[in-house]
C-alpha cells in the first residue's frame, strides 16, 4: 500500500467547500471598539448543536486476565501532512446523541462494542481562536469476559485506520514514542494521557 501524501494544494474558494466554510466576524470589544476576526465554521453541524463525538474507550477484563486499557487510532491527516496518533472520533448525525454517535463511531473504526456511557463531557473546544468546531468527550466502557479480543473495524470506504490497545498506565509513555517517531499527537488524548499519568503520581505521593 502507497504511502499517502498531498498531491496539490490550493486555495479553495467558500462557495466551492462542502464541509466548511470561512466566516468575517464584527464583534464589539470590552472598550466598546469595533474589530473584525476570520474563522472557520462547519457546515456540518447538526441541530443539536454539537459537530462531533470523541471517544476514551475504558477496556477491562472481568477476570482480570489484562490490565485496564483504551483503544486509539492512527491515520494519515492531509491538513497537517502526517500521520497522527489520536481517540476515535466522528461527526454527530442529524436526530444522533453524542452517546448514540460515540458508540456508532466507536465500532465502526475499533470494531469495540460499548456495553455502556460512563460519562459525556460539556461541550469542549480545541481551537477557539480559529474555529467554532466543537464537540464532546464520551468516555464508555468496554467489557471482555477473559481475554482480551480484537474485532475487527466497519471502516467505510476511504478510511485507512489502525487500531493499537495500550494499557492505560503506560498510554502517556507511548505517545512520547509516537511523537519520537515522527507522528502528530492528538491534544485530547494527549492532555488525557497526561493528566492520568499525573494523577497516579499524586495518588502516589510524588509531589508531597
Amino acid at each position: 500500500m502507497a504511502t499517502p501524501k498531498i498531491i496539490s494544494a490550493e486555495e479553495l474558494p467558500a462557495s466551492e467547500a462542502r464541509w466548511i466554510t470561512l466566516k468575517k466576524l464584527k464583534w464589539s470589544d470590552p472598550e466598546g471598539k469595533e474589530r473584525l476576526w476570520e474563522c472557520a465554521e462547519r457546515k456540518t453541524r447538526s441541530s443539536g448543536g454539537v459537530d462531533a463525538v470523541a471517544v476514551l474507550a475504558i477496556i477491562r477484563s472481568k477476570t482480570n486476565a489484562f490490565p485496564l486499557s483504551t483503544v486509539i487510532i492512527e491515520q494519515y491527516r492531509p491538513p497537517i501532512d502526517k500521520f497522527i496518533i489520536e481517540m476515535p472520533v466522528g461527526l454527530i448525525d442529524e436526530g444522533e446523541t453524542a452517546e448514540k454517535a460515540a458508540i456508532r463511531e466507536l465500532e465502526e473504526e475499533t470494531g469495540f462494542k460499548a456495553d455502556r456511557v460512563i460519562e459525556l463531557s460539556p461541550v469542549i473546544v480545541s481551537d477557539p481562536g480559529m474555529t467554532t468546531a466543537n464537540m464532546q468527550l464520551a468516555v464508555l466502557s468496554v467489557t471482555m469476559e477473559d481475554k482480551l479480543e480484537r474485532p475487527e473495524a466497519k471502516l467505510e470506504p476511504g478510511e485507512f485506520i489502525v487500531t493499537r490497545i495500550i494499557e492505560l498506565a503506560k498510554l502517556n509513555e507511548e505517545l512520547k514514542a509516537y511523537d519520537a517517531k515522527g507522528f502528530a499527537v492528538d491534544a485530547r488524548l494527549f492532555n488525557f494521557a497526561s493528566g492520568y499519568e499525573i494523577a497516579q503520581r499524586i495518588a502516589g505521593g510524588a509531589f508531597n
